[in-house]
């Protein structure tokens, strides 16, 4: 997986450091109703696509982007479906992140689904009942997908 320059700037400075960063996750539907996914090279797993945005980078702009470099697709952000903070992840070089996802919903408008860099080895549209193997969260956020309903976050209390 590429880390991203401005990371590897920051690792060099803070180390190991437990470091909270942004996310996008894009759930991406073309004109039949399938979902794009990318089997990823750092776990061998099934997943929705996903990036860091870059510093001064709109999370649409990012996911876009990201859509376009992982896959060769071009697409297009319709609406956020929702902002999730993960559970901190340990990196097998020690390396600690606690990622804010924004989950937003894209239609592909151009391009051929394929292998477009080193992060991924495999991609492929498949049809909402026929996913392979996923996770309950990227399964939950394609069921989010496919209802029309507001953005979904984790609720807060009102302090006194």
């Amino acid at each position: 997986m590429a880390i991203p320059q401005f990371i590897q700037d920051i690792r060099a400075k803070a180390g190991d450091t437990l470091l909270f960063l942004p996310g996008v996750v894009m759930v991406v539907f073309d004109d039949r109703g399938r979902v794009l996914l990318n089997r990823r090279a750092d776990s061998g797993k099934w997943a929705l696509i996903s990036g860091i945005p870059d510093p001064g980078e709109q999370p649409a702009e990012a996911a876009v982007r990201e859509i376009h470099e992982e896959t060769g697709v071009s697409a297009v952000v319709e609406r956020v479906l929702s902002v999730f903070t993960n559970e901190p992840v340990l990196y097998p070089n020690g390396d600690r992140a606690q990622y804010i996802d924004i989950v937003l919903r894209c239609r592909a408008v151009g391009g051929d689904a394929r292998v477009n860099d080193d992060e991924s080895l495999d991609v492929g549209w498949f049809a909402v009942d026929e996913l392979p193997e996923l996770g309950p969260i990227a399964r939950g956020r394609i069921a989010l997908a496919l209802r029309d309903e507001p953005t979904w976050f984790a609720p807060a209390d009102a302090l006194p």
